[in-house]
């Protein structure tokens, strides 16, 4: 059983998908992908989420975006949406953010399905000490790289 579900809108969304499992994938985290639409597959969306085990789930979409809200309207566990640049450029992050009240979907930046699992590691991490050492790494070796980088620019 995945700890992570996540679940793209359309197969255009797998490139955004694939560096939230890569990022799970390297933190040892077992995750599953795949494809369900809130509007084409209604039924299809409230199955996997109402018979899925995962502990978290990441809804990738774009354009009215409505995939995060829909997951979340069948289960109490954390949905990140992960918006899909578009035309507009906002129309998904404004659909995942304006969620009404009682059904919270927490949302990232445009295309970072890496930092959806980031923050699903992280709420992973509230109950498995070797993911939060993991994620603490991490964080030093993002900051490691931050220091090379200005050395590099000083020299």
């Amino acid at each position: 059983m995945p700890a992570v579900l996540i679940i793209l809108g359309s197969k255009s969304d797998v490139e955004v998908g694939r560096k939230a499992l890569d990022i799970l994938k390297r933190f040892g985290t077992e995750a599953k992908m795949v494809v369900a639409s809130a509007h084409r597959t209604p039924d299809r969306v409230k199955d996997m989420v109402t018979q899925s085990g995962a502990d978290v789930f990441i809804a990738v979409a774009g354009m009215a975006a409505a995939l995060p809200g829909a997951v979340a309207s069948f289960t109490t566990r954390p949905v990140i949406g992960v918006p899909i640049s578009g035309k507009l450029g906002i129309d998904s992050v404004l659909s995942i953010v304006q969620m009404p009240p009682g059904i919270p979907v927490a949302c990232v930046g445009l295309d970072r399905g890496d930092n959806a699992a980031l923050l699903a590691l992280s709420i992973l991490a509230l109950h498995d000490q070797r993911l939060a050492k993991e994620l603490v790494s991490y964080r030093k070796e993002m900051a490691d790289m931050v220091e090379n980088d200005s050395k590099e620019v000083q020299a």
